[in-house]
């Protein structure tokens, strides 16, 4: 395993270095399409990179990211100005008008073909020229339509895909509207009553704030909100990590489907760490862009995460971020999503070496024995079976 090192940088496993080698190819494309001398073309890729146009997966990736950034805030430090874009600009389109100039001189040396006209040819080459247009012609009528009934069907597909997502952010919002309501706060409302055993059992109160959302669906579990992002959502748990991947708060089918806590989470005898599973929706719904974090400039921006259980509320600060995957059983590897409870101190320290070797920065937040984690975790495309993690330590 040592063996593995690209760039000055040394990857743990093979799959890393095998990602390693992708970023490392994607950074000399961009470096042999970027002058990085020129600040307006520089500024412009740290602007692209911050959209997302580029996405890196490892350590090597974040190294070319923060480049990038020291090197356009020294741009704009040294006074840079549209102007420099702009020439940058001319000399493009200069390059551009060159070729065609050259474009055009090496038409003009050549010589016209001749027209030649379907009477130059005898009746039964003009008979065989007709069929071949006719053949032509039928095929190009039904590529016509086929391609008619396919943008039917696409368009279909998106008003049928802008309906649901309209729909559930509607619904989203009418439900964060309830978080708060006390319409069933007071005698109205009763406590829960948890059956560990038949001999042991715990009454809680629920928190006021989420009393009527619990009492329109008992498996409310908790909220989950992160400042400036579109995630502000309710989280649900049942008794498997299936349900609500296609179902809604409401229990309607929902491709988007919710944000649920991991059904061997246990939210009153607490877990060493909570574990969320959401999807990646390419509308940024849900976790849509939990993958943001693979920046430590947004991280930073975005360090803290509120997650209220319906009895307790909580403030997690992130720690870690990075890429994993769903392994074979028989592979002998670190598991995130197997990460619930630490026997022991030393068992703990483990977990947090193996999070701390896979993360894509260093946040400078540590945990120790008795923390209590929390983990996000999406999907991520970078490798099958992929899965994109933030893992957050509970400070308030």
């Amino acid at each position: 395993m040592t063996g593995f090192q690209v760039a000055g940088r040394r990857l743990r496993t093979e799959a890393e270095y095998k990602a390693a080698l992708r970023d490392q190819e994607r950074i000399q494309k961009i470096r042999s399409q970027v002058d990085m001398e020129q600040p307006g073309e520089v500024i412009t890729l740290y602007s692209d990179m911050q959209a997302g146009k580029y996405r890196f997966e490892t350590v090597v990736g974040n190294d070319f990211d923060d480049e990038i950034f020291e090197l356009a805030e020294r741009y704009k430090k040294e006074g840079y100005n549209k102007n420099s874009r702009i020439s940058a600009g001319k000399k493009r389109k200069q390059k551009a008008k060159k070729k065609q100039v050259k474009s055009k001189q090496s038409k003009k040396g050549k010589q016209k073909p001749e027209k030649v006209s379907l009477e130059d040819y005898d009746a039964d080459m003009q008979k065989a020229i007709r069929a071949q247009i006719k053949k032509r012609d039928r095929r190009r009528k039904l590529l016509v339509i086929l391609c008619s009934v396919v943008a039917v069907g696409c368009f279909g597909y998106f008003g049928v895909y802008s309906y649901y997502a309209e729909k559930n952010k509607m619904d989203y919002t009418d439900l964060a509207q309830l978080k708060g309501d006390s319409s069933l706060t007071g005698s109205l409302f009763q406590g829960v009553i948890i059956h560990y055993t038949e001999e042991e059992e715990i009454e809680l109160e629920v928190l006021e704030e989420y009393q009527t959302l619990y009492h329109k669906n008992k498996r409310l579990i908790g909220w989950l909100k992160i400042d400036d992002t579109v995630i502000d959502y309710p989280v649900m748990q049942t008794t498997n990590n299936e349900y609500y991947l296609d179902h809604n708060f409401n229990q309607e089918y929902d491709k988007n489907g919710s944000l649920f806590l991991d059904k061997d989470c246990d939210v009153v005898r607490r877990n060493t760490n909570l574990i969320i599973y959401g999807h990646h929706m390419k509308s940024g719904k849900m976790f849509g862009n939990l993958n943001s974090y693979s920046s430590k400039e947004y991280a930073q921006k975005h360090s803290i995460i509120q997650f209220d259980t319906i009895y307790e509320k909580g403030t997690y600060e992130v720690m870690y971020v990075f890429r994993s995957r769903i392994y074979n059983e028989d592979e002998v590897v670190f598991k995130y999503y197997q990460f619930l409870d630490a026997a022991s101190e030393t068992e703990f320290n483990s977990y947090m070496q193996e999070m701390a070797a896979l993360s894509l920065y260093d946040t400078g937040v540590t945990a120790s024995y008795g923390d209590e984690l929390l983990t996000l975790s999406t999907c991520d495309s970078s490798e099958a079976d992929g899965r994109f993690v933030v893992v957050a330590k509970k400070v308030g």
